[in-house]
């Protein structure tokens, strides 16, 4: 299956050249997303005389992670509701998470005004529930104004929109952008004062002690690293603590002018929905985004079916132009991680479904410390903070999930199958050669079989029938059918398992 964003796939390429041979930079960066991009555009804008040497390394294409398959927009609260952080952290905090995100998306729209056309708009938020959840709604009005949110009430949305049942939440001045136009415009900017950006330069090996990153062209040593991958590279604290997600999106063709027009719409029922319009080349779309669903232990095809019968069941028997999807890891007292880790390397993660924003307060945070004048907000959101009331519960049973999944992959075995039975599209944990491996027959015949032990602390990988994909359930990585890693906290491929071929 094709799964394309609308944002990666009506944006221009990109085209930076992989890294080749052995360099050293000041501030090297992995990742190219809107954290990565952000960063290496702040750093190198730098008029100082000791402006530092920036590297950034990008596994794939800039955009091309998260950032490319988000929802494109920004705001001051969190998607899992302000009512979270104001019930674990107080009024205080929930004041500084809006401030520094509201200044987020100023400094996103300020860098707007200076790059080519990236779809910046501002608009209002709004949200609203079914009756079974119309009392979170006042819970929700409460914590936003306690967090200093200008939020208004109303009663009604637009048609074709669900309808509200209860209160509605508006909450005005919030935005939207073109996520891949944006974070690619941004990354021009960066290499035109100086940065060097690097594509399909894959991180292999990462000496966090030596400060240098091997991939399969050449290394960068650096004084400073930033993994601003969305999970960090290797074995961390914060991955016993966050959840991992993957949510799902489709862009269905839409009509000029038709409701519900600018606005990003957050119908907070059962099934839950995110929407928002957008357009490009004289083509307009609904972009609707669904629930979340555990990584690795979800069925991902009937998880996108359900979001396109619930958006057709609103918005009609539209053409579907774009299917796709996006992972996000949740910390577990509903607040990021961003600083400098246990290895001395700065990390950026635990955005939850808030990333866009969350990676440029990220980026910010991260910039600021590199130049000498650390922000205080950076002390409220570091990696090492220990919090076991606001986080235990999160804590307890991700790790609980990942336990199980150990015992239930090692212990019950999984399902089984014979080679020579396995169809072109499909997929199986199979028995050949007196081993066990996962296996994968591409439409065109040729056969894939890998380790199904995942590289990064030893889960067992599940097929993900939609992206085409090992998920590991306990940490997120994500693998190819080829065993190639895709994303997650793992380095390492999955071992691939050459076979015969058939009679041979």
């Amino acid at each position: 299956m094709d799964t394309q964003s609308v944002w990666r796939d009506t944006a221009a390429a990109s085209g930076y050249a992989m890294l080749d041979g052995n360099i050293g930079a000041d501030v090297l960066i992995i990742g190219g997303g809107i954290t990565g991009v952000t960063l290496a555009n702040l750093l190198a804008e730098q008029k100082t005389a000791n402006k530092p040497k920036v590297v950034l390394l990008e596994a794939d294409e800039i955009g091309s992670g998260t950032t490319g398959h988000s929802t494109g927009n920004l705001y001051e609260t969190v998607s899992g509701g302000m009512r979270e952080i104001v019930s674990r952290w107080g009024g205080d905090v929930a004041r500084q998470v809006a401030n520094e995100r509201r200044a987020a998306v100023a400094f996103i729209e300020e860098r707007c005004s200076h790059l080519p056309d990236v779809g910046f708009r501002r608009c209002s938020l709004v949200q609203w529930a079914d009756q079974a959840h119309a009392n979170d709604m006042q819970e929700e009005f409460d914590a936003l104004r306690a967090a200093g949110c200008a939020v208004e009430r109303t009663t009604s949305v637009p048609s074709p929109l669900p309808p509200a049942e209860g209160d509605v939440l508006v909450l005005p001045g919030q935005a939207q952008f073109q996520p891949q136009d944006y974070v690619a415009a941004l990354a021009r900017r960066a290499a035109e004062a100086g940065a060097s950006i690097h594509e399909h330069s894959r991180v292999l090996e990462l000496d966090t002690r030596a400060k240098r990153a091997v991939t399969a062209s050449g290394s960068v040593t650096a004084k400073e690293i930033i993994v601003a991958t969305h999970s960090p590279k290797g074995v961390h604290l914060v991955h016993t603590e966050m959840p991992v997600h993957r949510e799902y999106g489709i862009a269905m063709e839409w009509d000029a002018g038709t409701p519900p027009g600018p606005g990003t719409f957050w119908w907070k029922a059962a099934e839950q929905l995110s929407i928002r319009t957008t357009q490009s080349g004289g083509r307009h779309y609904l972009v609707c985004a669904g629930q979340e669903h555990k990584v690795g232990i979800h069925n991902a095809k009937a998880g996108l079916i359900a979001l396109e019968a619930l958006a057709r069941r609103h918005f009609g028997d539209r053409a579907i132009t774009h299917r796709w999807s996006a992972q996000n890891y949740r910390g577990a007292d509903a607040l990021p991680y961003i600083g400098r880790g246990h290895d001395g390397c700065f990390m950026a993660t635990g955005f939850a479904t808030d990333g866009l924003t969350w990676g440029t307060v990220a980026a910010r945070l991260i910039a600021a410390e590199l130049l000498g004048h650390k922000a205080a907000f950076a002390d409220v959101v570091r990696p090492g903070r220990f919090s076991p009331v606001k986080g235990a519960k999160n804590i307890l049973e991700e790790n609980a999930l990942v336990a199980k999944q150990l015992v239930k992959d090692y212990l019950t075995g999984g399902q089984k199958e014979k080679l020579s039975s396995l169809a072109p599209g499909d997929s199986a944990i199979v028995d050949a050669e007196g081993e066990t491996f996962a296996a994968y027959r591409a439409p065109d015949g040729e056969l894939f079989a890998v380790s199904q032990v995942c590289t990064h602390v030893g889960c067992k990988v599940h097929w993900n029938s939609v992206e085409t994909s090992w998920d590991c359930p306990c940490h997120g990585s994500r693998f190819r059918p080829d065993g190639t890693v895709i994303e997650g906290p793992a380095l390492k491929p999955l071992k691939r398992k050459h076979l015969p071929p058939p009679g041979g």
